[in-house]
């Protein structure tokens, strides 16, 4: 394959993933495809934008018509599919959006897909990403979210993923169509948008602003590094099983108001504050509807199928991460004043 598209490319996870491509494989080309909304911010992208191999298009999944151009005008040989709306605040309030989104617009692509390759499959590929929230949620004292978990999901975020899960598995089984999902925990990492928790933290204990902790704190959370899921992404991509499902997890699980701890004390570190200044900022607030109380993954496949597993320990990459934000504090602020948006 040598026409990839990557489709969410401006976002957080997305342009981690393009810029592995395009600096990892300069005899691909990488269409990266954004609506540019909120979300999106193509200054993520800044130190690839000019290489030879990478080609940006506006345009939103939604546009079947669009969709099917951009297939045939660029001759796609390969799909990482990203885009999606994914904050579940977001998803409450405006149930339609996700389901327009994550539901229609992974439809119109595996439309588009199945229509350009018309019954090739063997050099072609349509990779979904997903999320573990699909699968509900587990108890406090223990278990695993593995590729065979049922799926439960319990908010409109994670019931729109869901459904898209399957209309993929669906192409695949009914059309022959070359697929593969992975299913990922939360990310954390340079580029985050900062309504998502630990860069808005971040932000809060920076300039001294409340940090609304959902309940008591206790839900639990299953953290991997950025980077690392692109390199899973990368390797599942070219080694991966077709019709095949692999879990990336970090093995890596934090109770919110102990992550938000940890938080505190390195920032203010970081700031040179005394310990502790910043923990007066805790605020509890009415917890979440359905909040699911912990997420786990059991990444064991993916480890002994393609020898995957994280490189981050969390000490290191959580340091990355704090010091990122803290010394690009012009990106939050063109986020924060919407200049991101007219760059």
């Amino acid at each position: 394959m040598k026409n990839i598209l990557i489709t969410g490319g401006a976002g957080f996870i997305g342009s981690h993933v393009v810029r592995r491509f395009v600096n990892h494989y300069p005899g691909y080309r990488i269409i990266n495809l954004d609506k540019l909304t909120y979300a999106g911010n193509l200054s993520n992208l800044d130190d690839v934008s000019a290489k030879p191999n990478y080609h940006f298009v506006q345009a939103d999944i939604c546009d079947y018509e669009q969709m099917r151009e951009i297939f045939s005008q660029h001759a796609v040989e390969g799909v990482i599919h990203l885009a999606a709306e994914s904050h579940v605040d977001r998803s409450i309030t405006d149930p339609f959006s996700f389901a327009r989104t994550n539901v229609m617009g992974t439809l119109n692509l595996l439309q588009a897909a199945r229509e350009q390759w018309n019954g090739r499959t063997e050099d072609r590929l349509f990779y979904h990403v997903s999320t573990d929230e699909v699968y509900g949620a587990l108890p406090l004292e223990g278990g695993f979210f593995t590729e065979e978990s049922r799926y439960e999901p319990h908010s409109p975020y994670s019931a729109s993923k869901a459904s898209s899960d399957h209309f993929v598995r669906a192409y695949h089984d009914t059309y022959g169509l070359p697929v593969v999902i992975s299913n990922c925990s939360n990310n954390y990492g340079p580029n985050q948008f900062p309504e998502k928790l630990i860069p808005l933290f971040i932000q809060n204990i920076r300039h001294n602003r409340p940090l609304p902790v959902y309940g008591k704190g206790e839900n639990v959370r299953d953290w991997l590094y950025v980077e690392d899921h692109a390199a899973a992404i990368d390797l599942i991509f070219h080694r991966g099983k077709k019709g095949e499902t692999y879990n990336i997890g970090g093995w890596n699980e934090w109770r919110n108001i102990d992550l938000i701890r940890l938080l505190i004390r390195i920032v203010d570190r970081q700031l040179g504050r005394p310990a502790g200044t910043s923990d007066p900022l805790i605020t509890y607030v009415t917890d979440r509807a359905g909040h699911d109380l912990r997420y786990a993954i059991d990444a064991t496949k993916l480890k002994n199928e393609l020898g995957w597993e994280p490189s981050f320990q969390f000490e290191e990459g959580i340091e990355k991460t704090v010091q990122w934000y803290l010394n690009h504090e012009q990106w939050l602020e063109d986020i924060a004043s919407g200049a991101y948006q007219q760059k």
